[in-house]
């Protein structure tokens, strides 16, 4: 893989990045809890990394925290705002990325496409009266220096794509699709952002490279809440793997001994441990652990309602 792009500093929202935390924060679906117990406390412009095996309600809690789903008890805090009572402005701070059955993006469109599509979505459901009675000209320049901006963040340079604004997503890589998937979330400079399935499917270079994009938006002051199955040592980490015996806490650094013992088999090892020794058994495990998560997602849907 080629050397990553330099990041820029991440546009963030006015009033930088958000202090997240959470206490008996649960949600409940049909086949019991999606994850329960969760109780963390994060400062603003912290790297929080979900880790837990597939199917242990790790985007649930993504889409939790950032005002997405209701939870069924406790309740999470994103800076001065309250969950679950204050959901809507919470989604108003924050923003998603790379989220499946959520922020997918059209394979058929292209990088251009998607990231005029939205800032002009931005413009029209975001932005002020007064921002929309701006003369046309001044209304492309600032969407141009929103998506400008977005992109030097998320490290996506449109001139080293095989056709520039031109290219079709169905061309991309796995991380510049995930990069173009942070830029548009970063377009509407979100203070706090959230992220699925991180290092899914990618290899240990690839991992690093966008855990080191990931720090880079929290240098810069925005909040980052990540979803993996295996987090960086440098990461608050909220694990959802024992969420149904003890609740789900939060640990910053490495694993204790402990941990490792009782703590979630990472989704390559659940590939593994099917017998599938090659590189496609691999494959075909990950697309396992991702139905896993889709099917908890489902199933939270279910009997939870977005707000």
């Amino acid at each position: 893989m080629d050397e990553p792009p330099t990041t820029a500093a991440a546009p963030t929202g006015e009033g930088g990045g958000v202090a997240v935390g959470a206490e008996g924060f649960g949600m409940k679906g049909p086949r019991g809890w999606v994850f329960r117990g969760v109780g963390f406390q994060a400062e603003p412009g912290s790297l929080i990394a979900v880790e837990g095996p597939s199917g242990s309600g790790r985007t649930c809690l993504l889409l939790a925290l950032t005002g997405r789903m209701r939870p069924s008890e406790g309740h999470a805090t994103v800076g001065a705002l309250r969950l679950p009572t204050q959901m809507a402005a919470v989604r108003r701070v924050s923003a998603l990325a790379h989220v499946p059955g959520v922020t997918d993006l059209d394979p058929a469109l292209t990088v251009g496409e998607h990231l005029r599509e939205r800032a002009l979505l931005r413009r029209r459901f975001d932005g002020s009266l007064r921002g929309l009675l701006r003369p046309r000209r001044e209304r492309a320049a600032e969407a141009e220096h929103r998506i400008d901006a977005a992109l030097a963040a998320a490290g996506l340079d449109r001139a080293s794509l095989p056709k520039g604004d031109r290219t079709a997503v169905r061309d991309l890589d796995r991380v510049e699709a995930l990069r173009l998937s942070l830029a548009l979330a970063l377009i509407g400079r979100p203070r706090l952002l959230g992220v699925d399935d991180t290092d899914l499917k990618l290899s240990e270079a690839e991992r690093t490279g966008v855990w080191a994009l990931l720090r880079s938006l929290t240098e810069a002051g925005t909040t980052v809440v990540a979803v993996c199955s295996e987090a960086p040592q440098d990461a608050l980490v909220v694990s959802t793997a024992q969420k149904k015996e003890t609740g789900t806490g939060a640990r910053t650094g490495a694993t204790t001994d402990a941990e490792t013992e009782t703590g979630a088999t990472t989704d390559t090892e659940a590939a593994d441990a099917t017998g599938a020794g090659a590189e496609a058994g691999t494959e075909a495990g990950t697309e396992s652990d991702r139905g896993d998560d889709d099917k908890e997602m489902g199933d939270a849907f279910a009997e939870t309602r977005l707000a």
